[in-house]
């Protein structure tokens, strides 16, 4: 079973949608027991990181994702649900974030405003490692990307992949038992679904 984790702000039914397209048992839940019995856990993200950080403190998920992490299970952080995992975000000085893994969250540079902000989109991946929730994911695949913001990993053995933006990005993190897409896997096709499949691949190994 996969906890998709409902702190209160954006649209779980995607996630939730591709999850039980591949065959997967998940549940919708904001409830910390359920969270910590969980073979795996999603963190899915959209809007602001402070609403975020807010609504996650309101309902006390904050604590539940930090102590569901420490358990040493499976972890998927989705889009904002990256970022969340940092300490903080040029987004919202001064909120701090869950200080899971350290980097640094900035607006995307948009020099001559040559560029669309958000990006919103298809982009191809260069992929560092092919384990993982990167697992029979060809080099180069189109992932679908929504978001302004952006991390620049403190540590880049962190990386998973990157991308390109007007900026490098990475795109996606490993480290340990975290798992994390600026992408949405869940809006990415087939490549997002077996990333999805790798996830759930994953959870059940564990």
């Amino acid at each position: 079973m996969i906890a998709v984790i409902d702190y209160g702000a954006g649209n779980l039914q995607s996630v939730v949608k591709a999850l039980q397209y591949i065959g997967c048992d998940c549940v919708v839940t904001d409830n910390r027991d359920v969270i910590l019995s969980a073979d795996g856990a999603i963190l899915p993200g959209v809007g602001s990181f402070a609403d975020a950080m807010s609504c996650m403190r309101t309902s006390q998920t904050d604590k539940a994702v930090i102590d569901f992490v420490k358990s040493g299970k499976p972890f998927l952080g989705i889009c904002l649900g990256l970022q969340l995992l940092f300490d903080g975000s040029e987004e919202s000085p001064g909120v701090q974030g869950l200080g899971l893994l350290k980097g640094s969250i900035a607006k995307i540079p948009n020099q001559n405003n040559t560029l669309k902000i958000p990006h919103m989109g298809w982009n191809s991946l260069d992929i560092l490692k092919n384990d993982g929730i990167f697992q029979n994911i060809p080099q180069n695949s189109y992932v679908y990307f929504v978001h302004s913001y952006y991390l620049k990993a403190q540590d880049e053995h962190i990386v998973a992949a990157q991308t390109h933006y007007g900026v490098d990005i990475d795109a996606s993190v490993q480290f340990e038992n975290i798992f994390a897409t600026q992408f949405h896997p869940e809006k990415s096709g087939s490549v997002g679904l077996q990333i999805l499949r790798n996830f759930a691949d994953i959870t059940r190994r564990s």
